[in-house]
């Protein structure tokens, strides 16, 4: 590639599947496609670096260690199968057409996959990155009314993000090289989550 880097110039469809890790291998379950992508934002934190001094100076560096942090998203609104299950919502009880946030909710871990599309020398690639292990937190809800225009508006959703239960604690992995098409990306997000 003749160019130096690459350019961010997109972001677009957010999965989300169960996680589970047993014997060190994690697997996920129940994938599906969460809303439409507005936009991601990770927000590591990591452990303090461990810095050695020797002769009057930092003479050598440990950096710190991933520990968590937080995963924000803005979709264009979650599909009401997704929510129930980000959410841990019981299934409607008695022919219920209502699904209920109450004492019987249980917010399961999930991974979160999504697709980054770069520019590098007029060239267009998409990049697959799956969050290996998150909890959303409670949904934060807005609702505005109609103007003389449609008032369009999002739903942002907040996740802490975990390490995994695997024997390196893998948090984040991203596709070994960027597709060629978004649907290619697609599909390799697809198979980790079984879809």
């Amino acid at each position: 590639m003749a160019a130096a880097g690459k350019v961010c110039t997109g972001f677009s469809l957010p999965y989300v599947a169960k996680y589970a890790c047993a014997d060190g291998v994690i697997s996920y379950s129940n994938g599906r496609k969460l809303a439409r992508g507005v936009d991601v934002s990770i927000e590591p934190d990591s452990a303090e670096d461990n810095v050695f001094y020797a002769d009057n100076a930092a003479a050598e560096t440990d950096a710190g260690t991933f520990t968590g942090g937080t995963l924000n998203l803005t979709v264009d609104g979650l599909f009401q199968e997704a929510e129930q299950m980000i959410m841990g919502l019981p299934a409607p009880a008695n022919n219920s057409d209502w699904l209920d946030y109450d004492d019987d909710q249980v917010v399961p871990y999930v991974g979160v996959g999504y697709i980054a599309r770069y520019q590098s020398d007029g060239v267009t690639t998409y990049c697959p990155t799956i969050i290996v292990k998150v909890q959303f937190n409670q949904l934060q809800n807005s609702h505005a009314t109609s103007e003389e225009q449609k008032n369009y508006q999002t739903q942002a959703l907040s996740a802490a993000i975990l390490r995994g239960d695997n024997a390196k604690h893998k948090w984040k992995s991203l596709g070994k090289e960027d597709y060629a098409t978004e649907a290619e990306a697609e599909a390799a997000i697809k198979e980790v989550f079984g879809i």
